[in-house]
């Protein structure tokens, strides 16, 4: 009998986050705006590390990101085939976050710091997609 491919650790929503896996799941990225100094920030939580306002709000993102900084992983890892980069992307909307690389070589020559970048979604679970980026335009 074949084992089945090793799946990618899913995230557990928690309150604090269920407002972005929704959001994952409908194929949007959802971020949150403090709507006393008007930072926007990640990951999720209900409170501004800026003023400390509670009083927040969530939108959609663009989607739109720039290659902030990466590792390219080569030490095997479950769910994940040779390869893969484990990278900081900077949200045209000012936060970054940790996410991996996809529809593009796993070479230096090939991720280039400042490229300009889009979020796809790759469903783990019938509740989780997880927010990848791809090279923009492919």
């Amino acid at each position: 009998m074949a084992s089945a491919k090793p799946q990618k650790p899913v995230p557990f929503p928690t309150p604090e986050t269920q407002h972005f896996w929704d959001g994952t799941k409908a194929g949007e990225l959802r971020l949150q705006r403090c709507d006393t100094c008007e930072h926007v920030y990640f990951p999720p939580r209900p409170f501004c590390r800026e003023c400390g306002s509670r009083s927040v709000s969530v939108f959609e993102a663009s989607g739109h990101a720039t290659l902030y900084s990466y590792v390219i992983n080569h030490r095997p890892a479950r769910g994940f085939d040779g390869l893969y980069a484990v990278a900081v992307v900077e949200l045209e909307e000012g936060p970054r976050m940790m996410t991996n690389i996809v529809d593009s070589p796993q070479t230096p020559e090939a991720l280039v710091l400042d490229m300009p970048l889009e979020v796809v979604f790759e469903p783990v679970s019938d509740e989780i997609s997880l927010p990848l980026f791809r090279p923009a335009g492919t």
